[in-house]
């Protein structure tokens, strides 16, 4: 009986020993790096991060048999934080050949955006959020809008019965609104919507108003839109469809003591906000064209977009145009008031720049864009929170991304600095890992050539 005891034990000590020296070959082990904790902006140093199966599997101070990882990245001195969502991205469609669209997915991804949210939805949208998911296609994770509702798509109540009910069954994310939309139509879909269970974001339509749009409860105001319109006293009598350029014609009579109210309203409402503040920097500010166009990633695009950018940057801010850089001035404080104290007091901002818009390149244009909303007052730790927790947040997806944390998704960037001291060190990028796929520093900027020589 001794020496069965005895043999047994022998043998649960070959096994425990056996499986601690046991190391995935697929698994991945990042050694001696600091990890930003975006939830307080702590700074979890000389941890080691195992990624295996497209998951986090392990954080730690120590690691057993680091030597026996068949990949392992040195991380000394460089930071990790979660993958970054663009929150307003345009994903190409038809007749964009599939080619161009990989190439566009890459761009967001060479940037450290690991989720995109795409604003202008087409069936092949659909297919390509299934291959991003499975890995059948080197992209970000996709969520994807339905086709526009706008004033000519959607022009009847029961036309918007019959579209929320299509697109909530053909597994549309959610619903895009545009400009256009009459009252009672939005209203109709707004029922709908909600009967179905499917949300809606966007732009808010000049019928529709930003109060009425803030109580029906929209996942996501987009672009800041409606709300400069909301600031206007009824006593003006202004008519709302010359409000120009997101109310651009009304800063004048903008009444900055009514921001709180809609601020209010948006948290009670539960409504987030994405500012996309780079178009109004860019595009729609006194910034000059060729300068623009000299910024370095304008070589990713193709020159048939940058030329239609530079016609429609002339046609909006040029000398023949109605605009003023005076009232820009006033219309831009007025812009950066309202984001800080949506910020501060609000539901919650969301990162998004709406790439590719006029000179913002898909990837390269989020940077400007936090760039504009610390310009604006919000913290650092705020603003990429505005790209990491919020966005899980929103989608109620906390158990899926947007922290570095053990049973996480492995979607995260190794930067060269602390972004917390200063954002530009989100451009440094080191790495970039996307469901537990390693993208080195090497590797995208020989993808990025690749893609600049297409142009």
């Amino acid at each position: 009986m001794k020496s069965c005891i005895t043999c047994l034990a022998m043998l649960l000590f070959l096994a425990c020993n056996e499986a601690q020296d046991t190391v995935s070959t697929t698994a991945t082990l990042i050694t001696d790096v600091a990890i930003i904790d975006v939830t307080n902006g702590e700074i979890l140093n000389d941890r080691q991060i195992v990624v295996d199966s497209g998951k986090i599997k392990q954080l730690s101070t120590a690691i057993e048999n680091a030597d026996k990882y068949a990949t392992k990245i040195d991380g000394k001195g460089k930071y990790v934080v979660p993958g970054l969502a663009e929150m307003h991205a345009h994903i190409p469609q038809p007749p964009t050949s599939p080619e161009r669209t990989e190439d566009v997915l890459f761009l967001y991804l060479s940037n450290g955006i690991t989720t995109i949210r795409g604003m202008l939805g087409h069936p092949t949208h659909l297919e390509l959020r299934e291959k991003a998911k499975n890995g059948a296609v080197l992209s970000p994770r996709i969520f994807t809008s339905s086709p526009s509702f706008n004033g000519n798509s959607v022009k009847t109540k029961e036309e918007a019965i019959e579209m929320v009910t299509a697109y909530k069954n053909e597994g549309y994310d959610f619903l895009k609104i545009h400009p256009g939309v009459q009252r009672e139509v939005f209203d109709q879909m707004v029922k709908t919507a909600n009967e179905v269970g499917i949300p809606f974001a966007g732009h808010v339509p000049v019928a529709v108003g930003i109060r009425h749009a803030l109580e029906s409860r929209y996942a996501s105001i987009d672009h800041v839109d409606g709300f400069l319109e909301g600031l206007v006293p009824e006593s003006e009598n202004v008519k709302p469809n010359e409000n120009g350029f997101f109310g651009y014609n009304f800063t004048p009579l903008a009444d900055t003591s009514k921001i709180d109210e809609l601020v209010q309203l948006s948290k009670e409402k539960e409504v987030w906000i994405v500012p996309t503040q780079s178009l109004f920097t860019k595009w729609f500010a006194p910034a000059d064209v060729d300068d623009l166009l000299a910024l370095p990633e304008m070589k990713y695009m193709p020159a048939s977009t940058l030329e239609d950018w530079k016609r429609r940057k002339i046609a909006s801010t040029g000398e023949d145009s109605s605009f003023d850089a005076e009232q820009w001035k006033n219309f831009d404080a007025i812009r950066k008031e309202l984001l800080k104290k949506l910020s501060e007091n609000g539901h919650g901002i969301l990162l998004g720049s709406d790439a590719p818009q006029l000179f913002n390149v898909p990837g390269f244009s989020i940077h400007k864009e936090m760039q504009d909303m610390a310009d604006a007052g919000m913290t650092n730790l705020e603003i990429i929170q505005s790209g990491t927790l919020n966005p899980a947040r929103y989608f109620d997806m906390q158990d899926k991304f947007g922290e570095i944390k053990a049973g996480l998704a492995a979607d995260f960037i190794l930067i060269d600095g602390n972004p917390l001291e200063n954002l530009k060190a989100l451009q440094q990028v080191s790495g970039v890992m996307v469901q537990g796929k390693w993208l080195s520093k090497e590797a995208i900027d020989e993808r990025l050539q690749s893609i600049s020589n297409k142009k």
